[in-house]
């Protein structure tokens, strides 16, 4: 039986404020979460979760009210913690050590509190959780580029740190599971010019 799953990162959000789980989208964060909406909609979603940060939710929560689906928070499928505080690093921070976890899955930040093989270890398993609670069905999750990539990468190689470097904000990628192998990818293009009212 195949499942779909739609991997959504998160729109455009400023770095200037929160911490990493209250963090929001940008106004041009807000109008890409509009076109992830209009390309999704039509998909035949039956399942929309998210990490429980803000800017993963909000960007499929014109999905949900679209559909009439509530977004499902998923704990475990929050962002990696970086550090103690859960403060968020800039991207000329975060990026070197972007590069070191995924040359070493067990690289931590000092001071940090998560390792890439820890955080893809419970990321999985609650991606493995929504697949047997929706098989055969089309799943929508709102997720974080890493963590995207930890998960895609549990079902095949090709989603390391060159993979994450080229996704943007937004990006959807669709998975088609069948008897729990990954057997195609798409990256679903957002249309540019969509009016939206």
């Amino acid at each position: 039986m195949t499942t779909f799953v739609y991997m959504v990162r998160h729109g455009d959000s400023p770095k200037t404020s929160g911490d990493e789980r209250s963090r929001g989208l940008s106004a041009q964060g807000e109008k890409d979460a509009r076109r992830v909406t209009e390309r999704l909609r039509n998909e035949g979603i039956h399942a929309l979760y998210s990490s429980p940060y803000a800017r993963a939710a909000d960007t499929i929560a014109g999905l949900s009210g679209v559909l009439g689906k509530e977004v499902r928070p998923v704990e475990d499928l929050k962002e990696r913690r970086w550090t103690e505080d859960d403060r968020s690093l800039k991207d000329d921070e975060l990026y070197p050590y972007l590069e070191n976890m995924f040359a070493d899955p067990d690289f931590v930040l000092q001071g940090g509190t998560e390792s890439g093989r820890a955080c893809k270890a419970r990321a999985v398993l609650a991606l493995q959780e929504i697949l047997r609670k929706h098989l055969g069905g089309r799943i929508v999750i709102g997720t974080h580029a890493m963590v995207m990539a930890l998960m895609m990468g549990h079902f095949a190689d090709g989603y390391g740190f060159d993979f994450l470097m080229q996704t943007t904000k937004p990006d959807i990628y669709r998975m088609e599971i069948t008897d729990g192998q990954l057997v195609h990818v798409e990256r679903l293009l957002l249309n540019d010019d969509v009016q939206i009212p």
